[in-house]
């Protein structure tokens, strides 16, 4: 599981899977939105707000946000 620290209230998805390395731009974070799970329920939107405690699964790889 990938750890991403928070820098400031939170990170957009699209900005924390290019961090974690599962993306290589915000262009192919568009594209794969909808296979994205966001606490368990599938995302909708690739502009969505991450905040400390979220989990994000995306490729059977697993992002946890902290503090």
């Amino acid at each position: 599981m990938e750890t991403i620290k928070l820098r400031e209230e939170y990170i957009k998805l699209g900005q924390a899977l290019k961090a974690a390395g599962l993306v290589e731009s915000g262009v192919e974070a568009k594209e794969v939105d909808r296979l994205i799970k966001k606490n368990g329920e599938t995302n909708i939107r690739r502009g969505r707000k991450l905040y400390a405690g979220d989990i994000v699964t995306f490729d059977g790889e697993e992002i946890r946000i902290e503090d």
